[in-house]
């Protein structure tokens, strides 16, 4: 099963392709896609074309993002669920499941608790994967910790189904 993470946003959006084969994970590519300050509309067309792209590449057989939880600035908070909805509509356009995770629910998966902060992230990301170096920005080692974190919860029948679904080989 290939598992396309994504921790959303407007100014950049990190990205995270696993490979999940049988209990064993395996990093495809991950990176950044930055948008320069231009307006919202022009922003969100970048970032749906690349993600259009990222899925035309690497033909995942989901995506999961972080769920966008409103803080203090609610303005950004919006134009990041714009974002979101540029993201969604690039996974429905190739037919691709989609879930989301807390913020708090990927911390759990990926280090143990709910209350880990970045660098224990980045920390078990970089370990989980086998990477040489930890990922950075936060953005790339947070789509993979989603990533990640689906590829851990998603049970072997359904990585079946979803393979056998998709034409995909089996996990």
């Amino acid at each position: 099963m290939i598992i396309l993470g994504i921790d959303p946003g407007i100014g950049r959006v990190g990205y995270g392709i696993v490979r999940k084969q049988g209990s064993q994970l395996i990093p495809i590519t991950y990176g950044l896609i930055e948008t320069p300050q231009i307006t919202v509309p022009e922003r969100l067309k970048l970032i749906h074309t690349q993600v259009t792209d990222l899925i035309a590449t690497h033909n995942p057989d989901c995506l999961a993002t972080e769920r966008i939880l409103f803080t203090k600035n609610q303005t950004t908070a919006m134009d990041v669920a714009k974002a979101v909805g540029c993201i969604l509509l690039a996974a429905a356009e190739a037919n691709l499941a989609h879930i989301e995770y807390s913020p708090p629910e990927v911390k759990q998966s990926v280090t143990g608790t709910g209350n880990a902060d970045k660098k224990q992230v980045q920390f078990m990301v970089t370990r989980l994967l086998g990477l040489k170096e930890t990922p950075k920005p936060d953005d790339i080692a947070d789509a993979l910790a989603i990533a990640i974190t689906h590829a851990m919860r998603v049970l072997p029948a359904q990585a079946k189904a979803t393979a056998l679904s998709t034409g995909a080989p089996k996990p």
